[in-house]
């Protein structure tokens, strides 16, 4: 039987992160947009990824997240960006704390990347969404997206989706 689960991600451009979680075997869904952890935050750009934990993990995805977005960066576009991790339930807000603190020797600085209850979430308009599927070889794409994707395929392939990634597409990643 499949298990299917829900966590949030924030960190940079939901194109960006989007993209990233779409490319992912044991993902069923992702949904761009903007997320709230509460009253006292504002909404900040952020993704909705739906898996299956039967074939990817929740420590596989917070590596991945915090590997694909400036999670050490308390850069000034932060407040837009918020580098976030939005749980669903107190056991999964837990467990993303502790790994978490678990990756942090694996990085040089500080990791400013935050774990907080999930409490709202507005989706993207529907020009934007799917926006690497719908634009691959447009010049963001080219810059920003491909190089995450490519760190996909070096570090992380066993989970990379080869119908996400066509062909096509390859070829501009290696």
């Amino acid at each position: 039987m499949d298990k299917f689960t829900k966590i949030a991600f924030g960190g940079g451009c939901h194109w960006c992160t989007e993209a990233v979680f779409q490319a992912l075997n044991g993902v069923k869904k992702v949904e761009q947009g903007y997320a709230s952890a509460g009253e006292n935050t504002m909404f900040s750009e952020a993704v909705i990824v739906h898996f299956n934990v039967e074939v990817i993990s929740l420590k596989t995805l917070i590596e991945i997240h915090l590997r694909t977005h400036k999670s050490t960066s308390a850069h000034s576009m932060r407040g837009k960006y918020r580098s976030a991790i939005y749980s669903f339930s107190n056991v999964q807000k837990l467990e993303a704390e502790i790994l978490l603190k678990a990756f942090q020797p694996e990085f040089e600085h500080q990791l400013i990347t935050r774990v907080y209850p999930f409490s709202e979430f507005k989706a993207s308009r529907e020009a934007i969404q799917n926006y690497y599927q719908k634009n691959p070889k447009k010049p963001f794409c080219e810059r920003f997206i491909n190089p995450k994707l490519r760190l996909l395929l070096n570090d992380f392939s066993n989970h990379v989706n080869s119908d996400f990634i066509q062909e096509t597409l390859k070829s501009t990643l290696e």
